[in-house]
């Protein structure tokens, strides 16, 4: 069975897709940029606080849901710069501390909005 998730926490999907959706016990979470949801504008800075709200952002979809980042198994990351890939990996591993999910990172040509990173994320209960 497929639930729609959807927290007023993170950003309002900007197409026609859905923050998230659970089927059968696990959770495939949008990819997510750095939208501040309460003001609705991309964050300023650099990788670093873009990294930093787009992590915000996948936590507030995870609690909605009823998870956590130790029900993390696969993120995949989208960089516009694969130079930024350190200080962005500096951010991501302060929320997964201890047995990390697999993960994959790529540089694309472009993004959403302009934005540096975006982060798509599956979570298994």
């Amino acid at each position: 069975m497929k639930k729609i998730i959807s927290t007023p926490n993170a950003p309002k999907a900007i197409g026609p897709y859905s923050q998230a959706v659970e089927a059968n016990g696990t959770l495939y979470i949008s990819g997510q940029i750095p939208i501040n949801s309460e003001t609705g504008k991309i964050i300023e800075g650099g990788i670093t606080e873009q990294t930093e709200q787009v992590m915000k952002n996948i936590s507030a979809i995870l609690t909605q849901a009823g998870y956590k980042f130790t029900d993390v198994v696969k993120s995949t990351v989208l960089l516009s710069d694969i130079a930024n890939f350190s200080a962005m990996n500096e951010v991501y591993g302060k929320y997964y501390t201890q047995n990390p999910p697999a993960r994959a990172a790529y540089q694309v040509a472009n993004l959403p909005l302009g934005v540096m990173i975006e982060i798509e994320t599956i979570a298994v209960k």
